[in-house]
């Protein structure tokens, strides 16, 4: 058998290094198809002159085309039979990511559990990006759910990982050279700096955007991930694609420009859950509550702790979960992450 029907959870074994497949070289055209698809405009990414005023030698690319490209190089290991991607945690961007850099992923097995009803577990792996000069760009934990192959197969022993509530604000990695003493607010888009948020604070994004059938597989097949889910109509018996969850992270990253556009540098995923599922039709909406701040070293620079969420349909009322501690059935996306803002 030639074909690959992907792995399923009796196909882990705890402990095993996965060297994903097909290299990426990333360049301008996936950054322009990025900022097309989502729309992305924070000033650092988009401007080359603006990214040299901040000491870098030029415009990297998106944080989360990095996270996309070292995340769909894991799927056909990882989810290619996953029934959803259930969360994130430890999650550090270690360096830029540049045009002309190539990408590929490796992830390691540090976690398994077989569920209650026998036809499914729980894998969790730890993810590395790599450069092509064998550097860190990010790593990441994830857990996905995935179905088994045959469900009489003896349940392996199950090991939980023990994993950070977040990612402690001295382990941040600040991209070499970055200096926000001269940064231009005007040109940025917004006036607000690390200051002017406070611990605690809610921001209505107050934008949204309505999620395309076309577009999200677009979108999807750009970081070649294969998921059946995304594309396959007879895969789920509701016969819908589900919207890949970072296809999610992303609408409502750049919804958050609207109030948060000096949140210039994601650098850390603290935690992530896909509360649940985003179909064709939704329209995704955001909001953010500042979680935490911190000084850094880097001149001009702090670094802010975010809770992102991404909410489907009409207003909000910034409630995340009901009475039963359950997220609320809008609720799509609930990311807690740490980026870095000119003081």
């Amino acid at each position: 058998m030639k074909t690959n029907p992907g792995r399923f959870f009796e196909d882990y074994s705890l402990g095993e290094v996965i060297v994903h497949a097909v290299p990426r070289t990333l360049s301008g055209g996936e950054r322009a198809l990025y900022h097309a698809l989502y729309p992305a405009r924070h000033a650092l990414y988009s401007s080359d002159e603006f990214a040299r005023s901040c000491g870098l030698a030029a415009a990297p690319m998106d944080d989360l085309i990095a996270f996309h490209t070292v995340f769909g190089k894991t799927v056909p290991d990882i989810s290619l039979n996953a029934i959803a991607n259930l969360g994130y945690a430890e999650g550090r961007w270690h360096r830029p990511v540049w045009p002309g850099d190539t990408l590929r992923s490796e992830s390691e097995v540090i976690g398994l559990k077989q569920n209650s009803n026998g036809k499914s577990g729980v894998v969790w792996v730890r993810t590395r990006g790599l450069n092509q000069h064998g550097e860190t760009v990010m790593d990441y934990v994830r857990w996905v759910m995935v179905r088994k192959r045959d469900a009489e197969a003896p349940a392996p022993a199950t090991v939980v990982p023990d994993l950070q509530e977040t990612v402690p604000a001295a382990d941040l990695i600040v991209p070499a050279g970055l200096d926000f003493s001269n940064y231009d607010f005007t040109l940025a888009g917004e006036p607000h700096r690390w200051g002017d948020y406070a611990v605690g604070e809610k921001i209505d994004h107050v934008d949204g955007v309505t999620v395309e059938e076309a577009e999200h597989m677009l979108a999807t097949r750009l970081w070649q991930n294969t998921a059946k889910v995304h594309f396959d109509a007879t895969n789920r018996e509701d016969g819908k694609r589900l919207i890949y969850g970072g296809h999610v992270i992303s609408l409502a990253r750049a919804l958050s420009f609207n109030g948060l556009a000096n949140a210039q540098v994601i650098v850390a995923l603290n935690a992530g859950a896909h509360a649940n599922p985003c179909f064709s039709g939704d329209t995704v909406r955001a909001w953010s509550e500042v979680l935490d701040k911190a000084e850094t070293a880097a001149p001009g620079v702090g670094a802010i702790r975010l809770r992102l969420v991404a909410v489907k349909h009409g207003a909000h009322d910034f409630a995340l979960k009901g009475e039963d501690g359950k997220y609320r059935p809008d609720v799509l996306l609930d990311l807690d992450y740490w980026a870095m803002m000119p003081m």
